[in-house]
């Protein structure tokens, strides 16, 4: 679809477009409550909450007070409803701040001030230094009589080099004082979203010129959210504005992950459902039966002879509302509040600061902290992630000879110095592709030195290199390079740039020697992009070779090469290019065509070796990572040979003998499959060998694989704990993390650039390392760190203390609904099973408030074992991956624990009270201080680390209860009016209270003891150590199994995967003989080192 811009037309600019106004308002005042409600509704769990608040309202059928379900659900739904309004007001506050901003605009042929809002598509915008481009626009002018103009784009895709932007060759030589008379129309897309493209046209209407058509790109436009920079004025033509600008396209709010742990509370959820209504059925029957029997002898139970028809439906319906507090009304809320603070403690976490930076660690996500401690692969791109993206030339090899090989570094080669004294042909060309041969951008300061603002690491690498041998990049007017070589000026008239694309993997430049006149094409690029297009026999084998020699050195390549062009032959090519870039469909693949046709005949000049050194500590968190259980894969754009020197270097794979590497090669369908086949066949054998095995694969092997061999590839997937995948794309890398999940697997993706983007959204977690390549990577993530080592802390420390922390505050909810619920439920057994509630109104809604919430809250604290402990033992990261502390059998475990709970709280309190004929209130009083009393037991119980605010939060809110009942216990209105008092003077209260914590406690921790003493788990035997400062011997080892592959490759044939989360042990029972989904073929899980392996082998790697 095409749209159209009329430059300088205010009649059609206000009619056919949006205006400028920017809103990224969610709701506004008139549909806030009902859209705000309908969201809130959509959720299953709030609507059987408001179906059971309505079910209350019947009088005849409720138990308690309305106002035990619509209080708590009103608040619920208020605090929710506040988030949601606080955030969207803040949204337009930012909003009206930018819609307000006065521009220059022109309209009616006069310069005016409007507010950035009042911009129409069409209208002409002037924007002065500084200033921020309030709507995507067309470049016109610019100050610089070149036509050049900067920008700032770290708004938009968070790189902080400048950006050089050109007015359209149609709009070259136009007068200031006339471009505000300017006429046209501009012919473009619809609006979209990518912000590195723009395939438009352009037509200036007479007296400018007459109707020719000129081919726009990106470079021609200014993106709303950018800054003008050493640029004293500018103008352009809104193309899009509002929310259609690329800025605003790219608004929205992402799909929310549903983490594991979500997932399993909602199955468990769903099981609670099933038993409540199960519960449900058997008590209305029974009360229905108990009715028509025995409560008609009875003289004071006056039921009717005959009642209304839906009588026998008025029992069942009243132990559904007596039973609904099974499932618990808070847990969202309380949820996403302990969420929060999780994603807070990143933020907080001063050791996870760059210090050469200043970058802290950032959570995005607020809902996702506790899958961290569940991540079983993490996918990383290499440049810029593992390593430091600060490229330095290194070596080079130049018409068949080496330079840098004895001394390491080329710049300092005595002879590649004597080369470029002396004058060689082959040198000097090579240091004129290495200079001209770019994007980057020469800026002279006061002092006189130049610096460059380059958008590539590589580039600028060579550029400085070429400098440090004479050949220095001085200016760029325009069009115009000027070179310095040894003091002597030469300058090239830059006619076309071929830009570099991840098809193509090169890029080229045709410039003019405005000496000689001669036309000359200089590319560079990856040597398979390269080497092929050289002229028939030219030997290329030592090129070849130098690039092998290199790559094993794990240096990163790019192969030189020219051409001198023929007039006529540039004449042709040039009307061929330009009619490729004026087309608005299919732009980039005519281009790339209309490229192919000069890209041949090199001669290729040679080859230049880069470093990309390791980040600091990336091979010991790699290490520590892997020993987690963690598998590791490498998606990179790098060559083969330099991806496996890199992974070796950084632990990814170990060298031979240990380690073996299995590649996957071929051009064609068939030599991929025999590849593949052979590979798969070597890793089943292996499989059972104490070696590190990893497959390496390229881009166009993966791509055959994916399509043709999808099934034997997975299957591969899944056997190898490390892959290399070199010579990939974005889309490839996003097509593996979504393989990876179809297998069931939790994966986390991390990357620096914006070519990381599609992996890092499509992972369960994205991770983005705020880098030199700018941020857009961190932008996109959930999680964003300043360097790759900060990953070892995120998942050890802060994943598996959000998945401990969550498992266990959801199920302690639902154990302190269940216990409250089996009490009601046994209390209808001595009630004529009538569906009497035992608790009032307000000592329930107390009871889900104040009661129980602020203990367990205050959890977010607890660490079962020091951060310290958790780094030199990353093994135990085993029990979150393998769902050991929140699955079917540990829920289990608290459905038991509530239930046991109940029975001593109902039969000590019905025996010490009820038959002394008490009044009612009396005894639910009793049984609600027995609930009370055992939850802070049960709390203290299961917390590791006590702090002050923990032990205050426990014990204070005991105190609490009490002063809560003696207040309610004083007002004469009430019906619990001096009830607390009188029992608190009463020693068999007292008494009751503690027979009921011995005899629920008594057992628990008679369980927990023989657990820790006799069947001591990873973990127990870490706490114990801790607390008698001792050093950890040997504690045995956990030998995972192999994952059946026909289990896992059969979600790939259906459209939902299988559960996750095997049923284990159930609660406190960690043992180690329980088995994990397994990490693949590897030796044997060495859990904790042994004495002779503490003393000896730092240098052994766990696999």
């Amino acid at each position: 679809m095409k749209r159209y811009a009329y430059i300088n037309d205010d009649n059609l600019a206000r009619d056919l477009y949006c205006d400028n106004r920017i809103s990224n308002r969610k709701y506004t005042i008139w549909n806030f409550l009902p859209k705000n409600l309908w969201e809130q509704f959509s959720r299953f769990m709030n609507q059987y909450f408001l179906l059971i608040a309505c079910l209350q309202l019947w009088s005849l059928i409720t138990p308690v007070n309305p106002a035990s379900t619509w209080g708590p659900l009103i608040f619920i739904f208020a605090v929710s409803a506040t988030k949601e309004a606080w955030d969207d007001y803040h949204r337009y506050l930012s909003d009206k701040k930018a819609n307000e901003k006065e521009v220059w605009i022109v309209r009616h042929g006069v310069r005016k001030l409007v507010q950035a809002q009042d911009i129409c598509v069409g209208n002409i915008v002037w924007l002065r230094e500084n200033d921020e481009v309030p709507c995507d626009l067309l470049l016109l002018g610019t100050s610089d009589p070149q036509g050049i103009c900067y920008v700032e784009t770290a708004a938009l895709d968070g790189e902080t080099d400048l950006k050089t932007r050109v007015i359209p060759s149609a709009c070259m030589g136009i007068d200031v004082e006339l471009l505000h008379k300017i006429k046209g129309v501009v012919e473009c897309p619809t609006p979209d979203k990518d912000i590195r493209r723009f395939d438009a046209n352009m037509r200036l209407f007479p007296p400018f010129l007459d109707n020719d058509v000129f081919p726009l790109t990106i470079k021609n436009t200014l993106l709303q959210s950018c800054y003008l920079r050493n640029t004293e004025w500018a103008c352009g033509v809104a193309i899009y504005t509002g929310n259609e600008t690329k800025l605003g396209m790219c608004r929205g709010i992402p799909e929310p992950k549903l983490t594991a742990v979500d997932a399993m509370i909602d199955k468990l959820t769903g099981a609670i459902f099933v038993f409540q209504i199960v519960v449900v059925i058997v008590l209305g029957i029974a009360g229905n039966v108990w009715k028509d029997t025995e409560a008609r002898k009875l003289w004071y139970v006056e039921y009717p002879k005959e009642g209304p028809w839906y009588e026998l439906l008025i029992i069942p319906l009243r132990f559904e509302l007596l039973c609904s507090i099974m499932i618990p009304i808070s847990i969202k809320v309380s949820l996403d509040l302990v969420k929060s603070l999780y994603a807070k403690f990143i933020d907080w976490d001063d050791q996870m600061v760059d210090l050469e930076t200043g970058i802290r660690s950032h959570a995005t996500n607020t809902a996702i902290s506790e899958d961290l401690g569940q991540v079983e692969y993490i996918l990383t791109d290499k440049t810029g992630t593992l390593t430091e993206n600060k490229m330095i030339f290194k070596r080079c090899c130049i018409g068949g000879s080496l330079y840098g090989n004895e001394n390491g570094d080329a710049l300092t080669d005595v002879e590649l110095l004597n080369a470029v004294s002396t004058g060689s042909t082959d040198v000097i060309r090579f240091l004129k592709v290495m200079a001209i041969c770019n994007t980057v951008v020469p800026v002279r300061s006061k002092s006189g030195a130049v610096t460059y603002k380059a958008q590539s690491q590589d580039e600028e690498a060579l550029v400085r290199a070429a400098g440090r041998l004479h050949m220095v990049f001085e200016n760029k007017n325009g069009n115009i390079l000027d070179i310095n070589f040894n003091a002597s000026l030469i300058r090239y008239e830059v006619l076309d740039i071929l830009e570099f694309t991840s098809d193509r993997k090169r890029m080229s430049v045709v410039v003019k020697d405005c000496q000689s006149g001669k036309l000359f094409l200089l590319s560079k690029g990856a040597d398979e992009a390269i080497l092929p297009h050289a002229y028939t026999g030219q030997p290329i084998r030592v090129f070849s070779e130098a690039v092998e020699q290199y790559s094993q050195l794990g240096l990163r390549t790019l192969c030189l090469a020219w051409r001198e062009l023929d007039d006529d032959e540039y004449r042709e090519w040039a009307s061929m290019f330009k009619e490729a870039n004026s087309t608005l469909v299919d732009r980039e693949w005519r281009v790339a065509e209309v490229c192919q046709r000069l890209e041949h005949d090199f001669e290729i000049l040679g080859v230049a070796a880069i470093e990309d050194r390791l980040q600091d500590g990336v091979p010991e968190t790699i290490k520590i990572l892997r020993k987690a259980g963690i598998n590791f894969w490498m998606l990179t754009g790098d060559k083969q040979n330099t991806a496996i020197q890199i992974a070796l270097s950084c632990n990814f794979v170990s060298p031979e003998p240990k380690g073996q590497l299995l590649i996957i090669d071929g051009k064609t369908q068939d030599e991929v499959c025999r590849s593949l086949e052979r590979v798969l066949l070597t890793m089943r054998i292996t499989g059972s060998e104490p070696k590190d095995v990893a497959f390496v694969v390229d881009g166009w092997a993966l791509e055959i694989a994916l399509k043709h061999h999808r099934k034997a590839f997975t299957e591969l997937a899944i056997l190898s704990r490390t892959a290399i995948c070199c010579r990939v794309t974005p889309s490839q890398k996003a097509q593996l993390v979504e393989l990876l999940k179809l297998c069931d697997y939790r994966t986390l993706a991390i990357g620096d650039g914006g070519n990381d983007v599609r992996m890092i959204q499509q992972a369960d977690i994205g991770v983005g390392i705020s880098g030199r390549e700018g941020l857009q990577a961190a932008r996109a993530a959930d999680y964003s760190i300043g360097k790759f080592r900060f990953l070892k802390r995120l998942i050890l420390v802060h994943g598996r203390y959000s998945y401990n922390r969550t498992a266990f505050l959801s199920q302690y909810s639902f154990y302190k609904s269940l216990l409250i619920c089996f009490i009601q439920i046994f209390f209808s057994f001595i009630s004529g099973v009538s569906g009497t509630s035992l608790f009032n109104s307000v000592s329930l809604m107390a009871y889900n408030v104040f009661y129980t919430s602020v203990p367990v809250l205050v959890s977010v604290l607890d660490k079962d074992i020091s951060e310290r402990t958790v780094m030199q033992h990353p093994q135990i990261l085993f029990y979150c991956q393998a769902g050991r502390l929140l699955n079917p059998s540990t829920f289990a475990g608290w459905f038991g624990r509530s239930l046991f709970h109940a029975i001593v709280v109902f039969v000590i309190t019905i025996h010490s009270y009820a038959l002394e004929k008490s009044e009612m209130e009396e005894v639910a009083m009793v049984a609600l201080s027995g609930c009370i009393w055992l939850q802070a037991f049960v709390v203290a119980l299961e917390t590791n680390s006590f702090t002050i605010l923990q032990q205050f939060a426990i014990w204070g809110n005991l105190l609490g209860f009490y002063a809560i009942n003696w207040i309610v216990s004083a007002i004469p209105s009430t019906a619990m009016y001096t009830i607390m008092f009188r029992l608190c003077k009463q020693p068999s209260y007292w008494i009751t209270m503690i027979l009921t914590v011995a005899a629920g406690m008594g057992p628990v921790l008679a369980l927990k003891y023989f657990r820790y003493t006799y069947r001591s788990s990873k973990i127990n035997i870490l706490q114990q150590a801790e607390r008698l400062g001792g050093p950890i011997l040997s504690l045995g080892s956990i030998e995972p199994q192999s994952r059946s592959v026909e289990k896992d490759l059969s979600p790939l044939s259906i459209s939902q995967p299988k559960n996750r989360n095997p049923v284990y042990e159930p609660l406190l029972s960690d043992s180690p003989n329980a088995t994990r989904r397994s990490f693949g073929p590897g030796p044997r899980f060495d859990f904790f080192p042994s004495q002779s392996t503490l003393s000896s082998t730092d240098a052994r790697k766990d696999n």
